[in-house]
């Protein structure tokens, strides 16, 4: 009998460990940010909206198995708006979403901005980060559909916790990023000691 369970909780562990081992992280220099996607995210072009402006805006995103996880950076380069402002229409915007429970100053790499958590109005859980760096806003959104079976998943805050900005924005270079992928740097937290 205690053989039984012993294989059985070896096998709980190895299904975990593997399922844990499918995260990896894609980086993006055009847009100087790296971030842990469970598997290959899409990325498409669009406009972020706000109650008294729209912008382009670039949206890397991915939904399986109950949960939705989207990088979304909008180019507010050619605005007059300060970074408060845009801080605080992107919050407005979120709690069209739902109630937000937690709202604390968070910090990735020197870059200051909001950290939230959000009940929405449809049941699902979403852990948010706000940044303003090099003229864009950064929206990180790790959300727990209604629909998850596991309730109780961290997926969410996991996502949106292993942002971390990769210096300069560079322009688009498809090549390149994906050079730095297979290569990666020394991150930019260990050159920050």
């Amino acid at each position: 009998m205690r053989l039984a369970a012993f294989l059985v909780a070896a096998l709980l562990f190895s299904v975990a460990a593997a399922a844990a081992d499918k995260w990896r992280e894609y980086g993006y220099l055009e847009n100087a940010f790296a971030i842990q996607f469970p598997a290959e995210p899409k990325i498409t072009d669009g406009t972020y909206r706000t109650a008294i402006i729209s912008v382009n805006a670039r949206i890397y995103s991915l939904e399986q198995e109950g949960s939705r996880y989207a990088v979304m950076v909008a180019d507010f380069s050619r605005t007059n708006l300060s970074e408060p402002t845009i801080i605080e229409l992107a919050m407005d915007k979120l709690k069209n979403d739902g109630e937000v429970k937690v709202d604390i100053p968070h910090r990735v790499n020197r870059h200051f901005g909001r950290q939230l958590s959000i009940a929405g109005k449809d049941g699902s859980r979403s852990s948010v980060a706000l940044f303003y760096y090099q003229s864009r806003l950064y929206e990180i959104k790790g959300t727990i559909l209604s629909t998850n079976e596991d309730v109780e998943s961290s997926d969410g805050a996991r996502f949106q916790q292993s942002l971390r900005f990769t210096n300069d924005a560079r322009p688009r270079d498809e090549v390149l990023n994906r050079l730095r992928l297979d290569h990666p740097e020394v991150p930019d937290f260990a050159r920050d000691r």
